[in-house]
């Protein structure tokens, strides 16, 4: 396998720091890795130590079991206590906004909003253990409210302003809010965007809530709701309740395209020694350094975006339109803001390579340093691309983890070199493997990931779930006591990985397991395709089934004989023959959920006949019309 990037020295890096304070020598990652899981103790107590992390108690582990881990019980800790340790004078918050100027805030400044929001909040009655919810884009304000609650002991929730009032609903409705903050509407790229009736919807369908603050923001102003400037007009405190290690900190919502989405608590003390070690040892975050991940409040990647201040750095906030006025505003943004860490999709990148943008052309990238990428693997091509386009001097960093644990499985790190297609390693203090059907470990074989010792950040709880019955079926109802993600993945002899895709969307054609990751990036580099969904219907006889590919050809373009020649051409000569689709026809666009996953389970039901409604809320889509298409599909054809 190709190396894009050879391992980096350690000098002058976070990692290089973290080591020389232990008392041991590591000769290899590997070495250091395989510590850091096999004495959890050992290597979290260096964790605390080495990040100066207060309150907590000097039991590590009080039990094991997953799930139920009991980690660093007794302790007494507060995660905004730690975001706010920055030099007042340093730069916290960079904010970029296509409805507002850009925001500057120092460390000093922030601090004394979240004292004042802190203050408003109390005024209002919130104390330890209220939730606050907050249906708002990526700004600065979204910030103060988050610190200002964590530091009461409050709960925090949050929504992007894209979502649907009814997908607002089933998700804070399930946390019972006392307090919404909101605004009125936004502007998305040059269009604005009026949100004043889904606010009225989502006050009247939340019954707990008993004040609504509006954030100023836009044109749309929010009728009976108390002004932002008048919940920060006294000042206060900058105090903060001490809470045990798993007090809840933030709910996090899944993608819920079918049902309720699930409620995931995640808990101080897993938030902050989990974000501390991956910023600063994987993504070697340091004081000082600007980092930004394109991302809107409803996914894991904000609150991870928000951990940037542990590390003492500059957050930069980006709301509105990512790809306006054109494919080149990211890199755009990361060259006025000198980023030295850009946290982007893989869609994104293949969408530049496939457009010829050049990075460095856009804008003065010298100051980057670490290029994060996550949502969905990225395919071979675009580590090429990336790496050709950024120079050794940036280490592309492919990270995979979930909204679960609010953090990452497996990332890059200086230490490790990059190879083509590859995840470089497993994060510190993760026992993450690949296991067959029958719980064997297996390496160099698609296998389900799956992680053999507990975290700090997996789930407290999730909401409203009695017993945790949920929460034992999501992770834990195929290998007892082990947690199962979900992710059809490689392990490689090299202690690399690969993910091949979700473990309910792989194609198995006589007896041949390819993940849909592998077929997209086969299919999506061809110039003439857009974007494509693959699904295989099994034969309920054993049979081969039907393996389904649509395509969404670019620029209007039509599924003519000759590109679907190309694209057979293509899937037989690079993935696998027995990977032909039986059908391949072109749709208007490729559903997806809020956060750009496509939907491939609920697509695969809809064209078994199942309707549109009971498989896919409309609200946990980006465009629910895109839906359509494949219903009609399944009208026409019923059965297949």
């Amino acid at each position: 396998m190709t190396v894009i990037r050879d391992a980096a020295p350690l000098d002058g890096t976070a990692l290089g720091a973290f080591l020389a304070g232990l008392d041991r020598h590591f000769e290899s990652y590997a070495d250091l890795h395989r510590w850091s899981v096999e004495d959890l103790e050992g290597f979290w107590t260096a964790v605390r130590d080495h990040f100066a992390v207060g309150g907590l108690s000097d039991e590590v582990l009080a039990s094991r079991e997953m799930p139920g881990a009991t980690w660093f019980p007794g302790s007494a800790i507060n995660y905004a206590e730690h975001l706010l340790r920055g030099d007042a004078d340093a730069t916290a918050l960079i904010a970029w906004s296509q409805t507002r100027e850009k925001q500057e805030v120092t460390y000093g400044e922030l601090a004394d909003r979240v004292a004042r929001c802190r203050a408003g909040l109390v005024r209002l009655g919130v104390g330890r253990d209220d939730r606050v919810v907050g249906f708002l884009p990526n700004i600065g304000e979204a910030v103060v409210a988050y610190l200002a609650c964590a530091s009461l002991g409050a709960v925090w929730a949050s929504c992007a302003p894209e979502f649907g009032a009814r997908s607002v609903i089933d998700r804070f409705a399930q946390v019972e809010p006392t307090v919404l903050l909101t605004i009125g509407g936004y502007v998305y790229g040059d269009k604005p965007i009026d949100k004043s009736a889904d606010v009225a919807t989502i006050r009247a369908g939340l019954p707990t809530l008993r004040h609504v603050v509006a954030v100023p923001y836009g044109d749309v102003e929010v009728p009976d709701a108390l002004a932002w400037d008048d919940l920060l007009a006294e000042p206060g405190e900058l105090a903060f309740e001490p809470v045990p290690f798993d007090h809840p900190l933030t709910v996090l919502f899944s993608s819920g395209t079918t049902g309720l989405p699930k409620a995931i608590v995640h808990g101080h003390g897993g938030i902050l020694l989990e974000h501390l070690k991956n910023h600063s040892l994987a993504l070697d975050l340091r004081p000082g350094d600007r980092f930004c991940w394109f991302t809107t409040t409803a996914w894991t990647m904000w609150p991870i975006l928000v951990s940037g201040l542990l590390c003492r750095a500059a957050i930069v906030l980006v709301d509105g339109n990512f790809l306006y006025p054109d494919l080149g505003e990211q890199w755009r943004i990361a060259a006025d803001a000198r980023l030295t860490h850009l946290g982007t999709s893989p869609g994104y990148l293949m969408a530049c390579r496939k457009a010829g943008v050049e990075p460095r052309a856009v804008g003065d990238l010298s100051s980057l340093r670490v290029l994060g990428i996550t949502g969905s693997p990225l395919p071979d091509d675009g580590f090429d691309w990336a790496a050709e386009q950024l120079g050794d001097g940036v280490l592309v960093n492919s990270m995979s983890g979930g909204t679960d644990v609010c953090s990452g499985f497996v990332a890059g790190n200086p230490w490790l070199p990059v190879y083509r297609g590859e995840l470089a390693g497993p994060c510190l203090g993760v026992d993450v493997t690949v296991f067959d059907e029958s719980g064997r470990e297996v390496v160099d074989e698609v296998g389900e990931l799956v992680i053999r010792r507990p975290m700090p950040s997996m789930p407290v709880r999730f909401w409203n779930d009695p017993g945790d019955e949920r929460y034992r079926e999501s992770y834990f109802d195929e290998f007892p006591g082990v947690w199962r993600h979900g992710d059809w993945a490689i392990r490689t002899s090299r202690g690399s990985f690969v993910i091949t895709g979700r473990s309910d969307a792989t194609l198995n054609r006589g007896g041949v397991r390819l993940g849909t990751a592998e077929f997209y990036s086969v299919v999506e580099d061809l110039p003439e395709v857009a974007d494509a969904l693959v699904v295989h219907l099994e034969a309920s006889d054993g049979g081969p089934g039907q393996l389904m590919l649509f395509v969404v050809v670019a620029g209007g373009g039509e599924l003519d004989d000759a590109l679907l020649g190309r694209i057979r051409g293509a899937l037989r000569s690079e993935l696998s023959p027995r990977h032909l689709p039986d059908v391949i026809e072109a749709v208007p666009a490729v559903p997806r959920t809020m956060t750009g996953k496509k939907l491939e389970k609920p697509v695969k039901q809809i064209l078994r006949g199942r309707p549109v409604e009971e498989v896919a809320s409309p609200g946990a889509v980006d465009d629910p019309s895109a839906l359509t298409a494949f219903a009609e599909r399944a009208s026409r054809h019923p059965g297949v």
